[in-house]
Formats: structure tokens, sequence, C-alpha cells
């Protein structure tokens, strides 16, 4: 059977042909699945971003001189500003007690990079528990929404290499006791060869597809649902949620929706909202955000030019400290224009991809040989009409899980973990040991089912706790 000549034509006039080379060679089932590929492909799109990012420079770096500190609201540190955090929260906690927050949890990673097969949130990180970092987000959302009398609707953004693994792993559970989660997947780009453009074939009947970026969530929660049901926004429109807390699953001490970034995001009118952190060093590897020509902008820690990036000002720290941990807040009538718009702009990845070559044997090179192309979504700030930008504190909010050993690894959030919830202890009235620099010997943990933070911990402990082994308050 010879393949679809519309999709041969269309194929031939943007110089993708070869994509249907080994037609002959594949059953009928491999034929449907390729064609249904490649009619997936937006070819008009690709051709736009050939031009761009793989014939062209890829985005030039902003000029120094243009870029200046973005006004961030600061870490209270007097007791008006105490004040005025604890009046942004009620405005947060209110917003949550009328039911119009949801959560979006971006987890399409592998554990790859930790020496784990599985799905990231599925890795045992509880210090004490071995609690996976699926459970340990669950358990806050469903705290929260006990705390506030309204249960927070989860959505999950997986890929289509782990989407089965996640929501049999969320089944297991018995989803955590979340009252509502709902799946959906990230979209996918194909691959293309770095030098001529050409759309690169994993398999002769299977084209090189890859993840479209963290930026690709938008347009995921717009595509509907299975057998053309509605959308996450459609369904967050139904059940009148219209605001969005965002993260990413490998960050365990994230505050979900914390009423207090929720506030302040509220009482900005904002569209989107970030949480930065006071950036370590200059080449620290988070993206800054800045003002740019006024405009609030993150540049990625590999597009800031030195000079930017070691700018000090008087008294000798950073300039542009503000660091983004993927954290955000979006009202989801703004998701909803940028979707329609269709504004993020893609970006290039230069990587190592494996491909099927013109004699139809596979090639794993040992340089990188393809682009991918990804979407971020930092890049919806500069569309936003208001917004807010909120600093948090390092140590109670950041530690992500990335890597097997040394930093980011599961020894340092096991460590950090157990320190803040030994902190929490300590301001609850508990003896805790502590090593001489500062650290606890030894695991801590406290399931958000049983305290979400150290006030509703006081209330629970016991007088007179003393700490002397590993804990796991649940």
């Amino acid at each position: 059977m010879s393949p679809d000549p519309e999709l041969m034509d269309r194929l031939k006039r943007h110089g993708q042909e070869h994509l249907l080379g080994w037609w002959d060679q594949l059953d009928d089932a491999g034929r449907a699945r390729l064609a249904a590929e490649v009619a997936a492909i937006d070819l008009e799109q690709l051709d736009r971003l050939v031009k761009e990012l793989v014939a062209g420079d890829a985005a030039a770096q902003v000029e120094p001189s243009r870029v200046d500190p973005i006004d961030v609201v600061r870490l209270p540190r007097t007791d008006g500003e105490r004040i005025a955090r604890r009046r942004a929260a009620e405005h947060g906690a209110e917003a949550l007690a009328a039911g119009e927050v949801g959560v979006i949890l971006v987890a399409g990673g592998s554990g790859t990079r930790l020496g784990y097969d599985g799905p990231k949130g599925t890795f045992p990180i509880g210090p004490v528990s071995q609690a996976s970092l699926f459970q340990i987000h669950a358990e806050k959302i469903v705290a929260l929404g006990r705390r506030h009398g309204r249960a927070l609707p989860l959505y999950v953004m997986t890929s289509p290499e782990n989407n089965d693994a996640t929501r049999d792993f969320f089944e297991e559970h018995g989803n955590f006791g979340l009252g509502h989660v709902r799946f959906f997947v990230q979209g996918q780009m194909p691959a293309v060869d770095k030098g001529s453009g050409k759309v690169l074939l994993a398999e002769p009947g299977h084209v090189a597809l890859s993840p479209d970026g963290h930026g690709g969530t938008l347009a995921a929660l717009a595509a509907p649902g299975p057998g053309g049901s509605p959308s996450c926004l459609d369904e967050m429109r139904e059940k009148g949620v219209r605001t969005l807390f965002y993260f990413q699953v490998d960050n365990p001490l994230v505050q979900i929706a914390d009423p207090g970034f929720l506030g302040l995001h509220r009482q900005a009118d904002a569209e989107m909202s970030f949480k930065v952190i006071e950036k370590l060093a200059p080449d620290e590897k988070v993206g800054v955000v800045v003002a740019v020509d006024g405009v609030p902008q993150v540049i990625e820690y590999s597009d800031l030019p030195p000079e930017l990036a070691n700018r000090r000002v008087p008294e000798g720290s950073l300039e542009l400290w503000a660091g983004s941990i993927a954290i955000h807040v979006l009202e989801r009538s703004f998701i909803e224009r940028l979707v329609g718009e269709a504004r993020l702009p893609f970006h290039r990845a230069i990587k190592k991809v494996p491909y099927v070559d013109a004699s139809g044997a596979l090639v794993k090179p040992g340089e990188p040989n393809a682009v991918k192309f990804e979407q971020f979504i930092f890049d919806a700030l500069p569309m936003a009409k208001r917004w807010a930008i909120v600093e948090t504190d390092r140590p109670t909010e950041f530690e992500p899980l990335k890597n097997a050993v040394g930093p980011d690894s599961p020894a340092t959030v096991h460590q950090r973990m157990s320190d803040l919830f030994g902190s929490w202890l300590e301001q609850a009235g508990a003896t805790v040991p502590r090593r001489a620099d500062g650290s606890v010997p030894f695991g801590i943990e406290i399931s958000p089912l049983y305290a979400l933070d150290a006030q509703e911990l006081r209330s629970k402990l016991e007088p007179g706790f003393v700490v002397q082994k590993p804990v796991y308050l649940r």
C-alpha cells in the first residue's frame, strides 16, 4: 500500500519526504503509527523554527544597558512588613476557602539522573518514611484542603513516556486521599538534524520526538481530553477555579498554594507571579528575573552575560539576585489568552539524539547532533499585564532533587528536610540535637497530614518533647 498522496505531497513541499522512506518495509500497524506521527507535525511551524533556530542564530543575548533589577516583595523584616504579609495571607486563604484555587504539578521527568528506573515523582525521598515525592506533594494538598474547607483539584502533567506508570502509581496509592486528580500529557516536538534541519527517525517507522518543554503545559491544559472530553481549562472554568498554583515535581519543600503568595498575587491583580530566591553566586544555575526596558523577563543562566551576572550594588551583593525556582501562580484567564494567541516562543536545545541513517542502521551519536525545540513557561511573564515577584526563603522552600550524588541529591535533600522539620520542632518547644554546623544528626520528618507548618505543629506537640533518634510524625 502506498502512502497517502496528500501526505507525501505535503512532506515534499517542506523537504521532509524522507520520513516515509521506509514505508514499504513497515506492516500496516507501523504505517498507521508513522502516518499519524507525521500528520501531527505542524510543518509550517517547523519550517519557521528551522529557519530561526537551526539555520539562523539562537536568540541574541540582551544588551546589558537595557537590564535592571526587578521590583521584588522581599521577605518581611519589620513588624509592618510582617503585618502586611499576614493580611496578604488572609486574602489567599479566602481564595482557597472559596474553591477558586487549583494546583498544576509538572511531572513529566524520569529518574535517569538519579540512577532510578521510573517517573521522578515516584522516587522515595522522605528522610524517615521514604515517602515518594508524589506522596509528599499530595499530602500537602489534602492537608491544605482540610484547613480551608475546600478540596483543591490537582492537575498532573505527565509525559508520553511516564504517563501510564504515573497513573498506575497514583491508583496503587488510592490517589493519596486526593478528592480530584486529573492527568494530562505534555506535547511533543520532532527533533531535527542540527545541520540540515531534517526531521530524524528514531526507528524506520517512528519519528524522533521529544517533550516540548515546561512551557508546553499551557497548550496541554487547553487540549481536549480523551475521546474529545473537555480540556483541563474547560473543567477548571466549570469548577470555578480562577487561580492556578504551578510547581515542578522535584522540589519536596515547595509550599503548595501558599496563602501569602496567593494573596500577594491577588492584591497586585496579577496575571502571573513568581517566587524567587536570592542567588548564592553569579554562576548559580538558576534563571534570573529582571526588568528589560521595564518589562519583567527571565534570563536563563546560560544566556546571562558575565557582565550582568557579576554586576553588584555598592554594598557588594549581586544586583540581579532574584533567582527563579519554577514556583508560579497564573490566572486561568491569562492561560486562556496565551493559548489563543499561541505566543510562547520556542528555544533550541542541542542534544545527542539516536537516529536511523539512510541505510536503516541505528546511530547513537557521540556528540550532539540534533536540535530539540522547547518552550519555557517563564516566557509568559513579559506577556502578563500585571505581576508580582515574591522572595521566599531558600532553606524552607527550595531543595530540588536532580542528581544521584553531590549537590541536589537524595543526601542533600534528606538533610535539608530534616533540618527544616527540626526547626519546626524547636519552634514548638521541643529539644533537638544539632551538630557543630547547625545540622541535625539524623532523619526528622513531619507528614503534612500531621502539620503543614510550625504553627500547626505547636498546637499538637506534647510539652517536653525530646528528639533522641529518627522521628516521623504522622
